[in-house]
């Protein structure tokens, strides 16, 4: 019952460092090419579920991973960046210096505790499945996840860094969660 997560192939956002939820961006061609060899890391193993988030960006890295009929799942949306969509965090931080995605409120944006519900819908899945779930989501989603895998605040996930098209593995050693691979 491991959990697989896959971050989204670079778009022009995620290059610049831009805040990406609800802007529906396509990948970059090098976010399409890392994307297609996603799957001779990902097409060795058989998956109880194939999950997705609705945003064409993971909707894209799923199919050229090889796994087009992936389930959409509104739950593997990235964390809502509100008023601060399309900005970087520098910008961010002009305006309001203390701000963090993690500990702080963002305007018109997600809740921690809207985030940490629709997550933990996703890790209580898959652990009920016989067999490892794989999921294609965002950054700070998939950051946010790991912390539910752990039994931690999404705001634990501060702690954790991915880059794009990059495979992690959540797993249970002796009973225990544990994050197996990160960010490779």
């Amino acid at each position: 019952m491991a959990l697989y997560l896959v971050r989204h192939g670079t778009t022009e956002w995620s290059l610049n460092g831009r805040h990406t939820s609800r802007t529906d961006l396509p990948l970059l061609p090098e976010g399409e090419d890392a994307a297609k060899l996603l799957a001779s890391r990902l097409q060795d193993r058989e998956y109880a579920a194939v999950l997705t988030s609705p945003r064409q960006r993971a909707l894209r890295t799923a199919e050229l991973a090889g796994f087009a009929d992936a389930i959409v799942t509104d739950d593997l949306v990235e964390w809502d960046y509100g008023d601060y969509e399309g900005i970087t965090t520098d910008e961010i931080h002009r305006t309001d210096p203390g701000w963090s995605l993690w500990t702080s409120e963002t305007p018109g944006g997600e809740a921690a505790a809207s985030v940490q519900e629709r997550l933990s819908r996703v890790v209580t899945a898959a652990r009920e499945r016989d067999g490892d779930t794989l999921v294609f989501s965002h950054g700070h989603a998939l950051c946010a996840l790991a912390a539910v895998w752990l039994g931690l605040p999404v705001s634990d996930g501060r702690f954790f860094r991915l880059d794009t098209a990059t495979v992690s593995l959540l797993d249970t050693h002796h009973g225990q969660p544990v994050v197996k691979h990160w960010n490779t």
